[in-house]
């Protein structure tokens, strides 16, 4: 019988995860998969929602490499190192943005939050002003990941043979193709290089 720590637990978990993906990873599942009774994972997890949350740290501890800035860093070059590793790590588990979304920094990680708050402003922003450009590039990365995530599972279910009736003009289908070509790395960076732009004009406004 597999040893039933908290971490063997989690790795089964994610296993899992990849497999049947959020909506279908069950804690009877998981039970199964572990050998073990269903309520002896409530010693470690007493909901479905503990669970996630744990598996949502557990994907950053593992994948997230660039969570805190380097030494002399310019804060820019910081904000897209860390999104593209967050963006990373969510990208490496099947419905890994859902799993994150809606959780917040537990104890463990307060002083990484603290050190990135405190590093943005010393570039210059005010401390509410640091919290809101890092909530507003998670916010991205976890929406970007979600809309990707969703088109992938959209296409392993879809039909191939249901053609819309209605063919999009040649300007469309060549702007499509050209886009579908260029991938989801492209865009994703044009809209983090936005917002980084975007922050370089407010970080030193005295007004909230």
């Amino acid at each position: 019988m597999t040893k039933l720590d908290k971490g063997t637990v989690i790795a089964a978990a994610l296993e899992l995860l990849n497999e049947v993906g959020m909506d279908s990873l069950t804690t009877r599942k998981l039970a199964e998969r572990l050998r073990v009774q269903q309520p002896a994972l409530y010693w470690h997890f007493p909901s479905k929602r503990a669970l996630l949350d744990a598996l949502a740290e557990a994907m950053l501890t593992e994948r997230h490499t660039r969570s805190l800035p380097e030494e002399n860093e310019d804060w820019r070059v910081f904000l897209k190192e860390n999104a593209l590793s967050f963006r990373k790590a969510l990208l490496s588990y099947r419905d890994g943005a859902r799993i994150h979304a809606g959780t917040r920094p537990t104890e463990p990680h307060y002083g990484t939050a603290e050190a990135q708050i405190r590093f943005l402003c010393t570039a210059g922003f005010s401390p509410k002003r640091a919290v809101w450009a890092l909530w507003a590039v998670s916010h991205y990365v976890v929406g970007s990941v979600l809309e990707q995530q969703a088109s992938n599972a959209n296409d392993r279910m879809s039909d191939k043979s249901d053609v819309s009736e209605q063919a999009p003009s040649s300007f469309l289908h060549d702007l499509f193709h050209e886009l579908e070509t260029d991938g989801m790395d492209a865009p994703f960076n044009f809209g983090l290089d936005s917002l980084i732009a975007g922050f370089e004009q407010l970080r030193l406004s005295t007004t909230d």
